[in-house]
């Protein structure tokens, strides 16, 4: 195999980084043997360490309130936001996901903001759904600084076939209570007098689900991804660590990863901005390499 004149730069993300080295016989030994991939460099780490902000959609029923449940539920709204859209270039076809956020703290212990809260003025049983035949919004909040940790692992030495991908979301004590105390943050929320002309009716879990053992289960049932998976080729000296500060693999010349893969632990907020700063990081080690001359 020949190799590369200059670097080789890894982007592939939290799952397909990982996954590229372990197919290429960088990570844990025994994961590579176990499918008959020649181990080129061991590295315990590659693929360890996987987590990712839980968002849990608690749904609210509202009354005098137009959602996007009322108006994309009907043909003349689809085609009203759709003439909106190409004659003005605004309107609901041009929402991001969320159309406000807020961050707080779970319980008054806590240092500094460990909850992110943010609504959307729809509702759906799960991701692919149709929207909910009422008018409903969905406030969700996730847990800034989650302890549970999974993986990333290959399934096969084939290129095509998908590797496991494990979250391990609430496997831990503390998760759990972060979430049942995001989820009656919601509640304190949504009882405020301010949103009384609404009459909020919480639709799910359900005001009947109240204790924490009940809500931590309805916790996980709720719960989806927010897309902000990192973690798999942490940056770091330990035994776990797969990158340097320079993003370079321990133990590999001329390879570096470059992408939200590489954090040790995940940013209290969205993970856009601080993986901006990595490849910005990456491109000045990289000149500066370029400048200095060949490793």
């Amino acid at each position: 195999m020949p190799a590369a004149r200059g670097e080789t730069l890894l982007a592939a993300g939290a799952v397909g980084s990982p996954q590229l080295l372990q197919l290429s016989g960088i990570g844990p030994a025994g994961l590579l043997q176990r499918y008959g991939i020649p181990v080129v460099h061991e590295l315990p780490g590659v693929g360890e360490n996987l987590h990712d902000h839980l968002q849990i959609r608690m749904q609210y029923k509202v009354q005098d309130a137009r959602t996007l449940n009322t108006v994309a539920n009907r043909w003349l709204g689809k085609a009203a936001m759709a003439a909106e859209y190409f004659l003005f270039r605004t309107g609901p076809l041009t929402m991001p996901p969320s159309q406000m956020g807020a961050f707080a703290r779970s319980d008054g212990a806590q240092p500094s903001a460990n909850i992110e809260w943010h609504v959307q003025p729809l509702s759906l049983d799960k991701f692919g759904d149709p929207l909910h035949n009422f008018p409903a919004i969905t406030p969700s909040v996730c847990n800034l600084r989650p302890s549970s940790r999974g993986w990333v692992r290959v399934k096969s030495p084939d290129p095509a076939a998908y590797p496991e991908i494990r979250l391990n979301y609430l496997s831990t004590e503390d998760d759990r209570q972060v979430a049942v105390a995001g989820m009656r943050f919601t509640r304190r929320i949504m009882a405020a007098k301010a949103l009384a002309k609404y009459a909020p009716q919480e639709y799910r879990p359900g005001a009947a689900i109240t204790n924490d053992n009940e809500l931590a289960r309805a916790a996980g049932e709720l719960g989806t991804t927010i897309f902000h998976p990192v973690g798999t080729c942490k940056m770091g000296r330990d035994r776990m660590a797969v990158v340097g500060d320079e993003l370079r693999v321990h133990g590999v010349e001329r390879l570096r990863v470059i992408d939200a893969s590489v954090f040790p632990r995940i940013t209290s907020g969205n993970t856009n901005a601080p993986t901006y700063v990595i490849a910005e990081k990456g491109a000045r080690a990289i000149l500066k390499s370029l400048q200095s001359g060949p490793n």
